[in-house]
């Protein structure tokens, strides 16, 4: 089992690596993760100049403590083999690989990606709704991101700021990454004008436990953050279970009492995620 990073991911904002300006731009973006997008946002005639420009950035520098990952094409299309094989040298944060429905998909692509650098799945497939658990739990697989727009589409689903359609598969993605200690970003909101309506989506994903959302401009970011931000309530209680654990009678115990109640391990992780999103 992967242990869940605490470093913050509440942020993620794919850019199209064929935009050059936007690959410039990221380096002063405070958002926590830069998806450099090879894959939807990048036009046919522009794949391989988008390759070129995500590899020269990663090879470049400069994004700070910005996760830095890239989304390839699928290796069922002209561009994905050649998207990995690019990447093999140059070592992004991760790997971003999209469509896939199964176990099997995600070690084709890991098969093919250094053995040195994680993997990250889009589920994005009505196909992998029913194979949470193998895909997470796969060799190498560090995080799961919701591809709610691809999922919409393959199921004939209209879904508005609540999400009633995928309340279900939101909730079996985010139990099977929390079962197999990885990380897990929620789908994009599309209406770049509609702050209200992302703010309301924003929330159902802390609701819902995710560690962060994806995003598709800059102007999100600051409203991004302002819902993962925990209150100082919830800093507080953070703080007291790490103390509690820190405290040499509990080093070898599991589970203890902290205020009345009972804590376990798996909320000391919790308590660590907290204090991460609240720097």
């Amino acid at each position: 089992m992967t242990q869940t990073s605490t470093r913050p991911r509440r942020s993620a904002l794919y850019l199209p690596a064929s935009n050059g300006k936007a690959l410039a731009k990221a380096r002063t973006l405070p958002c926590d993760v830069v998806i450099l997008d090879l894959e939807d946002a990048v036009a046919p005639d522009s794949k391989a100049i988008a390759r070129e420009q995500a590899v020269a950035a990663i090879v470049e520098g400069g994004f700070g403590s910005r996760e830095l990952i890239v989304r390839v094409n699928g290796l069922d299309t002209e561009w994905g083999a050649d998207d990995l094989a690019s990447l093999a040298h140059c070592r992004p944060d991760a790997i971003l690989v999209p469509k896939v429905a199964c176990c099997a998909d995600v070690e084709g692509y890991a098969a093919r990606i250094a053995s040195t650098t994680p993997v990250w799945v889009m589920i994005e497939t009505a196909a992998s709704l029913f194979r949470l658990d193998e895909i997470a739990g796969a060799e190498r697989v560090a995080a799961l991101v919701m591809g709610t727009n691809d999922l919409a589409k393959e199921m004939g689903a209209q879904p508005g700021p609540d999400r009633l359609p995928f309340v279900g598969a939101l909730g079996l993605a985010v139990a099977a990454a929390r079962a197999h200690g990885i990380a897990i970003l929620d789908g994009v909101y599309n209406d770049l004008e509609d702050d209200a309506g992302f703010s309301v989506q924003t929330r159902q994903a802390v609701e819902f436990g995710f560690d962060g959302k994806t995003l598709i401009h800059p102007r999100q970011i600051d409203l991004c953050h302002a819902a993962f931000l925990p209150d100082d309530t919830e800093v507080a209680w953070a703080n007291r279970i790490i103390d509690a654990f820190a405290m040499p009678e509990n080093a070898a115990k599991g589970a203890i009492r902290v205020d009345g109640k009972m804590v376990e391990r798996l909320h000391l992780q919790h308590a660590h995620r907290v204090l991460a999103a609240s720097r």
